[in-house]
Parts: C-alpha cells; structure tokens; sequence
C-alpha cells in the first residue's frame, strides 16, 4: 500500500539503519525533493505547454493562463485547509483541520525518514496538477472566474474527500484496502470524469465537429509532453516516498509503460488512418503514463508492458468513441486519456501486484486475485459517482455565481485571449 504520514514512522522502524539519530534519511530527502520539483514541472510548464499547443491560436494564453492560475490557487487552499482535510487523524471520510495552515510543522518536524514539511509540498504538487488536466474538457469557452470558482470547491469538495479516502487513512484504503500507488483514483480518475461531466454541462464547442479545429503548434505539444514524461518519474518514483528499490522499480515500469503505450497508439492509428501521427504517439505516452500510476509501486516490468500496451489500444478506441461516436467535446481527451487509463490501470493493480503470476508479477503478497480486484472495482466505482455527482452540483454552484458559466458565441469566435485577458500569444 502506497505510504503515508500514517505509514512513513513504519519505514524508520523496518530500515532502521537508514536513518539519523532524528529519524531523518538525507537520500529519502534529496530523492523526495527532486519529485516534488519533478511533479511540479509537469504542470508548469509540461502539462502547460502540452494543451497550450492542442488549442487554436487565439486560446493559447487562455489556457497557460489557467494552468498557471491553478497552480497558485491549488497552492494556497492546499496549505490553508487541504492538506489538513486530506491527511490529518480525522475520521474514515475526511480529515480534521489540526494541520490547517501547516499547523505543528516546521524543519524540524519529522515524519518517518523525510520532513512533515516536505510531504505536504510534495502531496501538493498532486493538487496542482489534478485540477489543471481538467481544463482540457472546458478549453476555448469557459469563463475565467468560472474556473478559479470551480477549482477551489473542486479541490474541497472532491479531491480532499478522496485523496483521504486512499492516502489518507481513509476508509477506501482501511475497509479494502485499495491499491493507489500514485493516484489512478485520487489523480487520474477524478479527473478524467469531472473532465466529461464539464465537458456535458458545458457544451461543445461552437462548429465542433464540423468545423476543424487542429492543434495550432505542434511543437509546443511535443515539448510538454516530453517535459510530462521526464516529470512523471517524480510522480511515480517519488510515491515510494524512499530513496530505495521501490522507487526505482517504480520509475522503471512507469518508462515501459510509456514506450508501450506510444508504440500502441501509434499502431492503431497507422493502421486505422494509414499514417502514424506526432500527436498520436505523445498522446499514447500520455495514456501509457496515466495507467501505470496506480500499479507503478506493485507490478514488475512484464506487467508494465502488458499494460502499457493495453493502455494504447484501449484508449485509443475510448477517445475515438468519445469524439466520433458520442459527439462530446472533451476537447483535449481527458476522459479518454486520463480517466479510462486510471480505471484500467487501478483495476491492473489489483491483478499484476499479485505474486503468483511468473514473469509477470508484481511484489505483493495478494492471496486472491479476485478479492484484490473486487477490492479495486469499488474504489474505481466509489471515486466515479462520487466524483461526478460532485462536479456537477459545484458546477451548478459556479454557474449560479457567475452568472453562466461559459462565455458567449460572439466571446468565444473572437478567442478568449483577447476576450477575457486583453493579450495575444502571437504578434499579428
């Protein structure tokens, strides 16, 4: 099970050797720092950059603009009240507000082998990110007020409740013991499902999809998401909360999973479309990242391929039934991408931790497979009702505020750049 506060003094006591007299490891703290600026960089200027690019020229500022705003709003609610809610004793669904504003933690004060201090800063990287993959669904026609008003109940309201349930002592991990090493429930599936509950309630975007709407850079896509790729090993690896064999198998599976995961994409389009595209490849990567995260702790390589590669195929055939079948905008594929791959990957856990399956086991000691699935098909059913019964009331909430919560026709041919920001990305 992925390590919190509640398990890190466990650590000190099983790797006794590893510690100082204070209880602090310098080579958990130095491996643990570097995640948390790892993580970050996902956002800024990875993820950033990565939807920035997919979007048409005239939105281009509107959504690093948003992704930046996110950053320091998701900061700020984190250390206020959110890192309280999501990891202080509390009870089974939600914690006490005892560590609000960091409350009791200073340098010196010690969880396990790396500072109090430390953890909550890397925990609210998670936060930052979480929200920001969510603007892919709303892009080029959500008011700005809009997404500062929804962030901030979001993160209250859906992502406190949950990352306690399953990192928090919460009681998805203490009744079943849910198997979340990085957040395929607590990141990836709250995300991606708010994602098309927003997209739903929102609406598709004016033309779509009879007008084209390409990605107006290309090579800013590619840049986040190679910066994706390179911050994902802080995401992943540093979830071991541990300079150690943990980590680096972590960090090892979480890179197959995304060359497998690009590979398989890159395949099916080719075959399916005849040529093999750019966005394509850096999108399998995207979903080949998301579906290890749960399993990137419990599986061994054999199981990161298979996954990886199942991560290719089957959102590929999620996002081409999203987009083509059902006509709904999730404009930057987050549902597809994001939320499949954090079901599958949740449910992969659950069966390639197991022991018992040969080159392709992971290093858990998993009596039943079954039950361990069983297990994770509640946590992956809990986290999506709960999630989008939540995002559409805060969304109702935000909308009532703001007096709507999109802009209108005339806003959103102009570009929201200009509309809402009075800036353009590029010089005419």
């Amino acid at each position: 099970m992925r390590m919190t506060l509640r398990t890190l003094p466990l650590l000190a006591l099983v790797l006794p050797g590893l510690a100082t007299a204070e209880g602090l490891d310098s080579g958990d703290t130095a491996w643990i720092l570097t995640s948390t600026a790892l993580v970050l960089f996902m956002t800024l200027p990875g993820l950033s950059l990565f939807y920035g690019g997919l979007v048409r020229s005239k939105n281009v500022l509107t959504v690093l603009m948003q992704c930046f705003a996110i950053c320091c709003l998701a900061s700020l609610i984190w250390f206020a009240y959110g890192y309280s809610l999501a990891f202080s004793e509390g009870n089974l669904i939600i914690g006490d507000l005892s560590k609000a504003f960091f409350s009791g933690i200073d340098k010196s004060t010690v969880n396990g082998t790396i500072p109090e201090a430390l953890f909550a800063t890397f925990q609210m990287t998670f936060v930052i990110i979480t929200p920001a993959l969510i603007v892919g669904a709303w892009v080029e026609r959500m008011k700005f007020s809009s997404v500062l008003i929804f962030t901030a109940l979001w993160i209250t309201f859906v992502y406190a409740p949950v990352c306690h349930w399953v990192w928090g002592g919460g009681w998805l991990a203490e009744k079943f013991g849910v198997l979340d090493f990085a957040g395929g429930t607590v990141v990836h599936i709250t995300a991606g499902v708010a994602a098309l509950v927003a997209a739903l309630m929102i609406g598709n975007r004016n033309g779509f999809p009879q007008t084209p709407m390409p990605p107006h850079n290309m090579t800013m896509c590619v840049t986040g998401a190679g910066m994706l790729w390179v911050g994902w090993f802080g995401f992943n690896a540093g979830s071991a909360v541990a300079a150690d064999g943990n980590a680096a198998m972590a960090m090892t599976v979480t890179h197959i999973s995304a060359a497998a995961g690009s590979l398989a994409w890159m395949a099916m389009e080719w075959s399916k479309f005849g040529k093999p595209s750019v966005l394509g490849i850096v999108t399998g990567m995207v979903a080949g990242l998301g579906t290890i995260t749960p399993a990137s702790g419990y599986v061994g390589p054999g199981g990161a391929l298979i996954i990886g590669l199942s991560a290719g195929v089957i959102c590929f055939y999620a996002t081409q039934f999203i987009k083509r079948k059902l006509v709904i905008d999730d404009s930057l594929d987050v549902f597809p991408v994001h939320g499949v791959g954090g079901i599958l990957g949740t449910l992969a856990a659950g069966i390639f931790a197991s022991s018992q399956l040969g080159v392709f086991s992971g290093f858990e000691e998993i009596d039943s497979i079954a039950a361990s699935l069983g297990n994770q098909f509640v946590g992956v059913i809990v986290t999506i009702v709960y999630t989008a019964a939540l995002t559409w009331i805060l969304l109702k909430i935000t909308g009532f505020v703001t007096g709507g919560i999109r802009v209108d026709k005339d806003e959103e041919t102009q570009g929201l750049d200009l509309v809402l920001h009075e800036e353009s990305g590029y010089k005419i």
